[in-house]
């Protein structure tokens, strides 16, 4: 079974890079030829970020369809040739079920059309203050997405129950439905967060799915895990294109659908509290962003430079590439923490 499955991942996340690669020239030239390009604040509004970021602005946005459309074709094409072909051969590499990928897939597809309506309406410069849906707006799409997801754990899949490492199970009741939501939407405007710098959430985004893979292993949850290594294939090969000078950017198309769906995984592996670990940049950037704003509003005086706090780093005059490579490092070495404490809990040792 090891090795069967090792060889699965294997295959098809080498299956999703190649498609992405190959898919990615395409996405560039369609998204030049339209001009569907990044808008950068105003000096006056957000001074240091515009002094950084300006020179970036007309760089193409909406990379993240290129994550997401190559999960969906993997994950459609495994399962159409188990039907069409049914052999124990192609039926061994199908990941899509009711129990464990069905959901994952269906709100990273509906958040990635959200983010890439409100992308689009950004580039445009439709909406409050020519930047798109807002803030309010977006949070109740993306909260209503959420809740289809914690109507499903509570109904279909009949689950209540969270799990708080080395202290035990508690049974939420009705109350998990506005935990669930809350977790899943805090992850995916912390990951939203953080989505400032080239290759900066793409590098983090492909760790803590790493991690959630190797959780789901454990728990024998295939399918999840096959998954998660599908979404790291089509990551590296976005990361190849955004990694400093970025070819495109991820967008809310990627970042808020990618959160979302890490966020429905930690809720199936009941390893929400780990994710303070497993995303603990993004985590940390939300924190600034809330300091900083409250300081603002209490004191009429800043924390930081710049807020999220990847802005205040290079306000301090770190270079790009240098920020986003330790901050990988930073949450690698959190994500390993956080998969020990997890294994620690289960007495694995």
């Amino acid at each position: 079974m090891e090795t069967a499955l090792v060889f699965k991942l294997g295959i098809l996340s080498t299956l999703s890079f190649l498609i992405a690669m190959w898919f990615t020239p395409v996405l560039i030239h369609f998204l030049y030829k339209y001009k569907l390009g990044k808008q950068i604040r105003s000096s006056k509004s957000a001074p240091i970020f515009a002094k950084f970021h300006l020179a970036k602005e007309g760089t193409p946005t909406m990379g993240g369809i290129l994550i997401w459309a190559t999960v969906a074709f993997v994950t459609l094409l495994t399962f159409v040739l188990s039907q069409a072909f049914p052999t124990e051969f192609f039926a061994r590499f199908d990941f899509l079920s009711r129990e464990q990928t069905i959901l994952p897939l269906g709100v990273l597809i509906i958040a990635a059309l959200i983010g890439l309506l409100d992308d689009w309406l950004g580039i445009k410069k439709i909406g409050p203050k020519g930047g798109g849906m807002s803030i309010l707006f977006r949070l109740g799409l993306y909260t209503l997405v959420a809740t289809l997801g914690a109507l499903w754990f509570y109904f279909k899949l009949d689950w209540d129950v969270f799990h708080v490492p080395f202290i035990g199970n508690f049974i939420m009741g009705w109350w998990y439905i506005p935990l669930f939501i809350f977790i899943v939407v805090g992850t995916a405007f912390s990951v939203n967060e953080t989505d400032g710098l080239d290759g900066l959430a793409g590098g983090i985004l492909g760790i803590a799915f790493a991690a959630m893979g190797a959780i789901a292993i454990t728990q024998s949850r295939f399918d999840l895990a096959t998954f998660c290594a599908v979404i790291i294939g089509a990551l590296l090969a976005f990361l190849w294109f955004n990694i400093n000078p970025a070819k495109f950017f991820m967008g809310d198309t990627g970042a808020m659908s990618l959160g979302i769906t890490l966020g429905v995984i930690a809720m199936y592996t009941n390893t929400a509290i780990l994710l303070v670990l497993i995303l603990f940049i993004p985590v940390l950037e939300t924190f600034s962003v809330i300091l900083q704003t409250l300081s603002k509003k209490i004191r009429h005086k800043k924390i930081f430079h710049s807020a999220p706090f990847h802005h205040h780093l290079q306000a301090l005059g770190w270079p790009e590439t240098q920020i986003v490579m330790r901050l990988w490092l930073i949450n690698i070495v959190a994500a390993v923490v956080g998969v020990a404490i997890f294994l620690l809990d289960k007495g694995w040792y």
